[in-house]
């Protein structure tokens, strides 16, 4: 077992697989800006440092009585258990050649359906409005064929899936629903180091556990995500979190909600080590372009770089004449993107963004990540020793400005599908796949040579079951 273990609190493990240091990042125009997004955008500083002089100034102030209380935390978990969810995940997966009936007497699931099996996982997720929206992470509902969420009081919803977003590892989901319990958002740039927050979700399939920790540290970047743009910022705490609270609230003293529990850290996947929540700055963001267009405005500053630490300053520092850590090298810019329009050069070294200073990649994907596609951001560099502003409008990944909305599956591949049952699985011979009932001339599947009557098993590598796959 290796001494770092990182898991997804569901069932379902996320590999490692993100390289670090080259970034294209997310952002947006102002058209169309749901209430969810301007909370985001008048959000303050992402450090929520507090510096020593007030720290100074803070314990003076306290009496021997008030420095040893602990916060009442009783009203936080009262609220929060009300509005977090139990999200069960039932999966479709092939059935392996060795199989044998034999392993179901002891316990075993029983597989059905000729060459596949269904399986369940459980996560958790927060409902948002009284209408039945949640957010939950995207591991938790990938690849579902079926989802069910229960109440805190019990209920039972089957539940449907608005969009995903594998990025951040955040999905929206919705339950049909009226009057639902809701938990705010707080503000995770105001969180401060030492402060207490409670982790609340369904491990191993205990509803509505509570436990609390504190914040250990923000701005955690684990290359846990494995995407080419991901956005990773988290929220360290060690408040105990076990399989299952994947995609669970993390809550603020206010009963706020400030992230959502996604990463264990510790030697052996189960609790004995750090968990890591998604900030609400990226949450909101998320969310909020899922219900408006079904899929993610990403934006992109159009860089490759590298985080300027002592590893770099010890491999590059002579050679580019950099001798102090602090701020991200800009290696290459896109010749489409937005750094460059801006006049943003190769060998400039970023220093900040709207105020912020940028000293880590999680520092710089987070703010570029808050926003959308058309977006103005102040970037400032240093250049030839001088310090200078540039106004960066970002774009997204094809060096447009414009916003782009979920496309139908039919209409983007020009053609018509129609799920498989298990008679016509066995009657082919797959474990899974459409069949392609129409071909429009001159689309994708035409252009493409696929005709009426194929089978439709992969796209990308990835095992198609049904239409919302291939969505």
């Amino acid at each position: 077992m290796k001494n770092n273990f990182l898991s997804t609190f569901a069932t379902i493990a996320l590999s490692a697989a993100v390289g670090g240091g080259v970034g294209y990042f997310a952002s947006q125009n102002n058209a169309q800006i749901s209430s969810w997004y301007n909370t985001i955008n008048n959000m303050g500083d992402t450090t929520g440092v507090t510096n020593g002089s007030n720290a100074d100034t803070y314990f003076a102030s306290l009496s021997n009585e008030s420095a040893l209380e602990y916060p009442d935390l009783t009203a936080a978990a009262e609220r929060g258990v009300r509005a977090v969810v139990s999200v069960v995940k039932t999966e479709e997966v092939a059935m392996s050649q060795d199989w044998n009936p034999f392993f179901g007497f002891f316990g075993a699931p029983q597989y059905g359906g000729e060459g596949s099996r269904s399986q369940t996982s459980s996560g958790s997720g927060v409902i948002l409005s009284p209408d039945g929206y949640i957010v939950t992470n995207n591991h938790v509902v990938e690849n579902a064929s079926s989802l069910k969420v229960r109440l805190n009081d019990g209920q039972n919803f089957e539940a449907r899936i608005i969009g995903t977003d594998p990025t951040t590892d955040i999905a929206l989901i919705k339950i049909d629903a009226e009057g639902l319990p809701t938990l705010p958002f707080g503000s995770s740039d105001a969180l401060r180091l030492g402060e207490w927050v409670l982790a609340i979700g369904s491990p191993y399939d205990l509803q509505s556990t509570v436990t609390a920790g504190i914040v250990s540290a923000k701005a955690r970047t684990l290359r846990v995500i494995p995407n080419a743009f991901s956005i990773e910022s988290f929220i360290q705490t060690d408040a105990a979190v076990n399989p299952g609270n994947s995609g669970g609230a993390l809550v603020n003293s206010r009963g706020e909600l400030i992230g959502i529990n996604t990463v264990i850290k510790s030697p052996t996947g189960s609790y004995a080590g750090y968990s890591f929540a998604v900030p609400e700055t990226i949450v909101q963001k998320v969310v909020a372009d899922l219900k408006e267009f079904g899929v993610v405005q990403r934006a992109l500053l159009g860089i490759s770089y590298r985080v300027i630490d002592q590893q770099f300053i010890d491999e590059m520092g002579s050679k580019l004449g950099i001798d102090a850590v602090g701020g991200v090298y800009v290696a290459e810019v896109d010749p489409n993107g937005a750094a460059k329009s801006a006049g943003i050069q190769s060998g400039d070294i970023i220093v900040e963004i709207d105020g912020t200073p940028i000293n880590s990649q999680a520092s710089l994907s987070e703010l570029v990540g808050r926003r959308r596609p058309g977006d103005k951001i102040t970037v400032v560099v240093k250049r030839d020793k001088k310090v200078k502003p540039f106004e960066v409008v970002l774009r997204n990944k094809t060096g447009k400005t414009e916003l782009t909305s979920q496309t139908d599956a039919e209409t983007a591949l020009g053609g018509a599908f129609l799920e498989l049952d298990g008679k016509s699985l066995k009657e082919y011979g797959v474990k899974g796949g459409v069949r392609v009932t129409e071909v429009q001339p001159g689309g994708v599947l035409s252009n493409a040579g696929i005709r009426k009557g194929y089978i439709i098993t992969h796209i990308n590598e990835k095992p198609i079951r049904s239409i919302r796959d291939i969505q």
